[in-house]
């Protein structure tokens, strides 16, 4: 039996991954305003005992002209997918922690259109309210036209993005200690709430924020919510070794995730770190059956509902907005420009085009599912080896699991492989922690003035 165990998260969009899912007879096709629809997967995951539910975003509706814009080519491929509108995840992680009791909520927020202090303050709330089961998923924004709902009018330089980035998360970590662990006395004979010792006021000035501090909620109950980084490009990569517990990735095949786990791995100690103290989970799109037959029958299903303008405008957007209306769908994909938007995920697909000998109607549909992740369709048996040999091969510790269509295709890994995973001993019967640090195994940060005054006291 593997002494190591898998980390699982189930990452739910409203409607599953595959960009047809809405259109499915199993989907909740208005799961993405239908509180009791989140509830129902998130409470599913929980009696699993997955990790943590994981959720994406983008404060902006997806697409540009001709790939899902306000142009009128843009308006009609919109129209026919299920992408223009979802809840705000930190408002909807708050109201599941309500209704869920154990398993980790993580949200993911950009640091490119957001301000330290609001983000700090939000994040130290909602581990409050869940008893510390708050992780968030750092993104310097792959939707470029977040930026013309911000004031600006072309979005900011990648490289700018992920500097911003870099100070952005020690302005927040350094808010996150504004308060040591045993600051509130809260004494009612002696009349002192705190002790004034042990709060810290920031006084950050840097390039890109100036923040006073201190934060006007308590430290988390995690000392900081869990560090997830969503990001594959080099300054994605330098940045996760630095700062995330947790690294969220699609990754082809198992050579690629393989190169891509041991090069992040190998650049933690420079940092002072250790191996386990950074979690790499790729994205993984499962079609369960109870035979490779019905997996396959599943799969063709879906795919036999995706709409050419859909399945275009989603290549075109994931390619870094580049409109590729203009060219033949059964011709090769055309030179393309570098994009300012997700480098990784372009280089991914470009790479996978040019591998398989793709047309743009052949790219667009192997990615409708997993979009760029890694895509596994087969038996139960057959997940679970493959699972299994990138777990065991040095290619992840685990996986964000991304369902084809909620709530059957979680209820069908749930169902059909768990049960392989736990015979073979690589997934949890029960949790053995309540916050979502316990359930990765990761250490709980030390608040960095507790530690200098500590030093000095010695």
């Amino acid at each position: 039996m593997s002494q190591r165990q898998l980390s699982l998260n189930a990452f739910i969009p409203a409607t599953g991954h595959h960009v047809a899912a809405w259109r499915h007879p199993d989907a909740a096709a208005n799961g993405g305003h239908e509180f009791q629809h989140y509830a129902r997967v998130a409470q599913a995951a929980e009696a699993a005992k997955f990790d943590g539910v994981f959720l994406a975003d983008s404060a902006a509706v997806w697409g540009g002209a001709g790939v899902g814009g306000t142009d009128r080519q843009g308006l009609e491929s919109l129209a026919r997918s299920a992408r223009g509108a979802h809840f705000e995840p930190i408002t909807l992680l708050s109201a599941l922690a309500a209704v869920t009791e154990r398993i980790g909520l993580i949200a993911t927020v950009t640091t490119t259109y957001n301000e330290p202090y609001h983000l700090a303050r939000k994040f130290a709330s909602l581990d409050w309210l869940s008893g510390g089961r708050a992780g968030w998923n750092l993104v310097t924004s792959a939707n470029q036209h977040e930026a013309q709902n911000f004031g600006l009018d072309a979005h900011v330089e990648h490289a700018d993005r992920y500097q911003r980035a870099e100070e952005f998360i020690d302005v927040v970590k350094g808010l996150w200690d504004s308060w040591e662990d045993d600051a509130f006395l809260r004494d009612k004979d002696s009349g002192v709430y705190f002790d004034a010792d042990k709060l810290h006021p920031l006084n950050h000035r840097g390039t890109h924020f100036k923040v006073r501090g201190p934060l006007n909620v308590a430290r988390p109950p995690q000392g900081y919510p869990v560090l997830v980084q969503a990001g594959s490009s080099e300054p994605g990569k330098e940045l996760a070794a630095r700062t995330a517990e947790v690294i969220f990735t699609a990754q082809q095949t198992l050579a690629d995730a393989q190169a891509f786990y041991a090069d992040v791995k190998g650049r933690l100690a420079r940092y002072g770190r250790s191996p386990d103290s950074l979690k790499i989970l790729p994205g993984v799109f499962p079609v369960v059956g109870r035979t490779e037959a019905e997996a396959q029958e599943k799969f063709e299903a879906l795919q036999n509902l995706i709409d050419p303008k859909v399945g275009l405008a989603l290549l075109s957007g994931m390619i870094g907005g580049f409109d590729l209306s203009a060219y033949p769908v059964d011709g090769p994909l055309p030179p393309l420009p570098a994009s300012n938007g997700g480098k990784s995920r372009q280089a991914l697909l470009i790479d996978k085009a040019r591998r398989e000998n793709l047309t743009i109607r052949e790219l667009y549909l192997s990615i409708a599912g997993a979009r760029g992740h890694w895509q596994v369709v087969g038996s139960a048996e057959q997940v679970a080896d493959q699972l299994q040999a990138w777990f065991e091969q040095g290619a992840a510790d685990g996986f964000n699991l991304m369902p084809p269509v909620l709530p059957t295709g979680l209820d069908d890994f749930i169902e059909l492989v768990l049960p392989i995973l736990r015979e073979r001993g690589l997934f949890r019967s029960e949790y053995q922690g309540r916050t979502l640090r316990e359930h990765l195994g990761l250490s709980r940060p030390e608040n960095h003035h507790t530690v200098q005054r500590n030093r000095v006291a010695a």
